[in-house]
């Protein structure tokens, strides 16, 4: 889910350059100013949490304040930066519709991260009314309310994401946990099958795949997609999770019949 590829997307477009002072330093545009900031943060949160504070009390506006909110973040100080992007959203120095928007998203992101499902869906609620729908963002949404269990709420949002992009490998997998939830497991299998005609060695959907398979009582398809996994990916901690999968499978292969596989 998107929960952190904010902050994640916008450090890719940062160079790196040495983490130094920036506030005073000359011949910088605020831009300049801005990345350097971003790129500190990834280096030195609290560095750059300062430098940020020192940057606003000079004129660094709502830059200096965006920043300051994802050092916050980068520092792990979740409700921290989740509340400072609520407070950006609202400031009257934020200049469009569009950028509140992306702000209100990016505290939902942090909400999550903090475990506040509530309050990152009102965020990420508030994003989708200024007229942010793409994807990600419906998406985003979705992660809160399965965090609350309001799996009607989450395979609605994530039918709103697919429709505008119907390739998402891993939206495919989410609806399909959501959808396993509802008690649709035809429904959940179709999207995994779907994710694995894209990508056929998606470990997440192999992984779940397995798992439906076992429940809708077919072993041998499970066995098949957790050894694919094992195959693929040998040293990953899919693997290690799809070896523990095989074990208990062979372990259900021992109960007397009748008794009913159940996910761990």
């Amino acid at each position: 889910m998107k929960t952190v590829t904010f902050v994640t997307s916008l450090l890719l477009m940062v160079a790196p350059v040495a983490a130094a002072t920036f506030v005073n330093e000359a011949g910088l545009s605020d831009g300049e100013r801005y990345h350097r900031c971003i790129e500190l943060a990834r280096q030195d949160a609290d560095a750059a949490h300062h430098e940020a504070l020192v940057w606003y009390d000079v004129g660094g506006g709502v830059a200096a304040q965006h920043c300051a909110a994802v050092a916050l973040f980068m520092g792990k100080h979740y409700p921290e930066a989740a509340q400072k992007l609520d407070q950006l959203a609202k400031a009257r120095d934020t200049p469009s519709t569009d950028l509140r928007a992306e702000i209100l998203d990016q505290a939902g992101n942090a909400w999550l991260m903090a475990g506040e499902a509530d309050r990152a869906e009102a965020s990420i609620s508030g994003a989708l009314n200024l007229g942010d729908h793409s994807a990600d963002t419906y998406a985003d949404r979705a992660r809160a309310r399965a965090m609350k269990k309001d799996w009607p709420g989450a395979a609605s949002d994530l039918d709103q994401a697919l429709a505008k992009d119907a390739y998402r490998t891993d939206l495919l997998v989410l609806r399909a946990s959501a959808r396993e939830a509802l008690g649709w497991t035809k429904d959940a299998l179709a999207d995994l099958d779907q994710a694995l005609q894209i990508d056929p060695g998606y470990t997440d959907a192999l992984i779940e795949r397995g798992t439906l398979r076992l429940e809708d009582g077919d072993p041998n398809g499970a066995r098949a997609d957790w050894l694919l996994v094992v195959s693929n990916q040998p040293k990953s901690p899919a693997a290690d999770l799809a070896r523990s999968r095989l074990q208990q499978l062979s372990v259900i292969a021992q109960q007397p019949a009748g008794n009913k596989a159940t996910r761990h």
